[in-house]
């Protein structure tokens, strides 16, 4: 019966061939004979002459694979193997294990699956098959420990992930307004839902030179944690282009003209602002590849204002034009991004503007209600379901 050891540089492999491996069986010669053909192809060999004491090894020191005879007296190969895979320790539990049996039936085959062996070998051992059985196993276990290790990594990432999108939902939950503004004789209601932690959308108000008050929306490129990193750069584009202009379109020019000498014309994003004087409710539009403005009127009428640019960042000058209107005592203008549009699923084709102008409820006694009707008709707010894209909106009424 001859033992050949693997070789590489044959074009065949061993699998961790200094592997430890453990031989239990009570027949003194089977364990000489196997130590013996063992050590030749190169593994580190033990031997024990029954179960109680293979059990004491193997929790004395780690080994590779355990050859444990099925009949032996006291504890038998089934119940040492019992034992094994019910002991606390995975290092323990999880040896491979190939049954030595004396029995060729398939009853017998099936009794070693059963007591948990990984594979079985029928005495007298064929050295070759016995080589081929254990080298399967080794290559089984390292491929195992491999997994573990590779989810091990994954799990490691997910986690710091995780922290790192926990940091940047804080840093962008400090940068989207959480209250709205007081101003007298306006009501203001907000709604951001990101696909995930983070989104792509931002809002904001703030005070121009001329006492106007200038509410804006955009919309970055993309989704999630690269989206979200343009939406700090947009909030920080739009106060900086407030400070130095006093108009809606000279705020939008300079916000595209930073935008662009930045990203070079490689991102994009859309947005549209609203100038509104608190006083009258005269107001000017500006869009960029945005979503249109609506205007719910008191008198139960909708108005669309579309965007006449193209989206930031995308042309080196673009023709920004204002749209003036007025705003009455209950009107209602609302911005948002297409979020809107995409967020019924499973609910036939997506929204468009037009749809949404049918959706908007005159008869809503507050911004806050009005808003709240269209997002439940658009982006229902369920547990556990996960919107297609990030939603935001932004609902402004003349009270008074």
């Amino acid at each position: 019966m001859a033992w050949r050891i693997p070789s590489e540089s044959k074009g065949e492999m061993s699998y961790d061939s200094r592997a430890a491996i453990l031989v239990a069986d009570d027949d003194a010669l089977s364990r000489r004979l196997l130590a013996q053909l063992l050590t030749a192809a190169g593994y580190q060999c033990r031997v024990s002459k029954d179960g109680p004491e293979a059990l004491e090894i193997v929790h004395a020191k780690p080994l590779s694979l355990l050859l444990l005879d099925f009949d032996m007296p006291g504890l038998n190969g089934a119940e040492v193997l019992s034992r094994l895979r019910s002991d606390h320790n995975p290092a323990v539990a999880q040896i491979p294990v190939i049954m030595l049996t004396a029995h060729g039936s398939e009853e017998s085959e099936v009794s070693c699956l059963q007591a948990g062996a990984d594979d079985f070998v029928t005495k007298p051992v064929n050295a070759a098959v016995l080589r081929a059985r254990i080298e399967t196993q080794l290559r089984l276990r390292s491929m195992r420990r491999q997994l573990e290790q590779q989810n091990d990594e994954l799990e490691n990432w997910r986690r710091d992930l995780e922290r790192d999108l926990a940091a940047a939902r804080l840093t962008q939950q400090s940068l989207i307004p959480q209250k709205p503004p007081a101003l007298l004789g306006w009501e203001v209601a907000t709604c951001y839902r990101p696909v995930i932690q983070v989104g792509g959308d931002i809002y904001g108000w703030l005070r121009m030179k001329d006492g106007r008050i200038l509410f804006w929306i955009a919309d970055g490129t993309g989704h999630g944690a690269a989206a979200a990193l343009l939406t700090t750069l947009a909030k920080l584009l739009f106060h900086h282009g407030s400070v130095e202009h006093d108009t809606p379109a000279h705020v939008m020019e300079a916000v595209n003209h930073d935008f662009r000498s930045i990203f070079g014309g490689r991102s994009f994003m859309t947005a549209m602002c609203v100038a509104v004087h608190p006083s009258t409710g005269r107001a000017s539009i500006v869009g960029a590849g945005h979503p249109p403005l609506l205007i719910a009127r008191s008198t139960g009428a909708t108005e669309t204002i579309a965007s006449v640019a193209p989206p930031l960042g995308l042309v080196e000058s673009p023709e920004l034009t204002e749209t003036s209107v007025k705003l009455k005592p209950g009107d209602t203008f609302l911005l948002y991004t297409d979020g809107l549009f995409g967020s019924r699923k499973g609910k036939g084709s997506n929204l468009n503007p037009q749809f949404l102008e049918k959706m908007v409820d005159h008869s809503a006694p507050s911004a806050e209600t009005l808003l709240a009707r269209i997002l439940a008709q658009t982006a229902p707010s369920k547990a556990g379901e996960v919107l297609p894209d990030d939603v935001a909106a932004l609902a402004v009424r003349r009270t008074a």
